[in-house]
């Protein structure tokens, strides 16, 4: 059996949280709804149960009917294959958690982010890795690429801050692109300069995930050489807010950023 999809995860925590709340141990529930634990035990870990077992534990759970529409939501979520399957994506961990997403607020120092780059940008940066690819490889990530980018025209709360390191392969396309994307209302961004000198942002880019799911969970996503790790420990997405907040204060404000992005295309 494969690992549960983010979402899955998500309906178990939530069904768990309801069940906490009614009061009812693990056992005490799974013997009302007349499974065996470990069953109840799978589903709050992960596993996707039946639409009417779903039905049941709303009800056991006392979830009143106005209540009921977000944990639906969530399963039928969980219950869908996402749209990038077809494209044979290797990790799609990040994509999903995305698509889930109404607000997403990243730092990146050494590359544009993704949403903001333009299709050549996105060329240079498959080309560049150091494991070589096939054609057909960088192809399907272009196209998940730019189909990510479609979050943006549906109203996903962007905020990117950038720093200067990133924009030197950044040829006058590409900062054209990335001013007339931080021109939506839902769109900001931010460019750290180098002038702000030594921060955190030195430790590395890092995005920050916020749903619209009971709970309010904010994730925190970072990747690394050997992969990426998603983290929804309290603590340390906390710091992570503040360290996202101090970059802030840092960065020149979108105003100036898109100012100083328009001068450094004219010289392009």
């Amino acid at each position: 059996m494969s690992d549960p999809t983010f979402r899955q995860v998500r309906l178990g925590d939530a069904l768990k949280r309801l069940r906490e709340r009614s009061g009812l141990s693990q056992r005490e529930a799974a013997y009302r709804l007349r499974y065996n634990y470990q069953k109840l035990s799978r589903i709050e870990n992960g596993q996707l149960p039946e639409y009417h077992g779903l039905r049941a534990m709303l009800d056991l759970y006392g979830v009143l009917v106005a209540e009921e529409a977000p944990y639906i939501e969530m399963w039928e979520r969980a219950s869908e294959k996402g749209w990038w399957h077809p494209y044979g994506i290797e990790n799609h961990g990040y994509i999903s958690l995305e698509h889930d997403a109404t607000r997403v607020s990243t730092f990146s120092l050494g590359y544009i982010p993704g949403l903001l780059q333009t299709e050549s940008y996105m060329r240079a940066v498959f080309r560049g890795w150091q494991v070589q690819r096939s054609r057909k490889w960088i192809e399907n990530q272009v196209a998940v690429r730019l189909r990510r980018q479609g979050r943006l025209a549906e109203g996903l709360q962007y905020h990117a801050i950038i720093a200067e390191a990133a924009f030197p392969q950044a040829d006058r396309e590409q900062l054209l692109h990335i001013s007339d994307i931080g021109a939506r209302p839902n769109v900001s961004v931010q460019v750290l300069p180098n002038a702000a000198g030594l921060n955190d942002g030195f430790n590395g880019s890092f995005l920050l995930l916020d749903f619209a799911y009971p709970g309010d969970m904010t994730v925190l996503y970072v990747e690394h050489p050997a992969g990426a790790a998603h983290v929804e420990d309290g603590e340390q997405v906390k710091a992570s807010k503040l360290v996202f907040k101090h970059l802030s204060k840092l960065a020149l404000t979108p105003d100036e950023s898109a100012e100083w992005v328009g001068r450094l295309a004219a010289e392009r």
